[in-house]
């Protein structure tokens, strides 16, 4: 799914701002230009922030990418140990389910996935390409 930039709630609209600037308006867009720890590197140089929270960014972009998955159920997964596109294509519907209602005891989401939603989402992850190189 694409979504804004804005939609990325941590990232500031001074950094949404620079962003833009550079053409740089969706969580595709983001993605693309964050794919590589160089590309990285050249994004937290120019929006005055480190490359590891770039990194952040990235990935929720990448998780984001999933149809039904935004800022939040981002969040959430991250909690539940999925960093990427890639960890989400290898996990067990169930499994997942249990550990995202472990990771939302800090209330990241007000309605938690039902099992057969994580499923649907971990099929459709396995039809995307992983993005994200380290």
């Amino acid at each position: 799914m694409v979504y804004s930039i804005s939609q990325i709630r941590d990232i500031g609209t001074d950094v949404t701002d620079i962003l833009k600037k550079e053409g740089i308006r969706t969580t595709i867009g983001f993605l693309h230009a964050a794919t590589t720890p160089r590309q990285r590197l050249r994004m937290a140089e120019r929006t005055g922030t480190d490359a590891k929270r770039v990194l952040y960014w990235a990935t929720a972009c990448d998780r984001m990418r999933v149809k039904g998955i935004g800022w939040e159920y981002a969040q959430l997964l991250r909690a539940a140990g999925v960093k990427t596109v890639g960890d989400l294509q290898i996990r067990n519907p169930r499994s997942l389910s249990k550990k995202m209602e472990k990771a939302n005891k800090d209330k990241l989401v007000r309605v938690l996935p039902k099992e057969k939603t994580v499923e649907r989402w971990i099929e459709s992850a396995k039809k995307l390409p992983p993005l994200i190189r380290y």
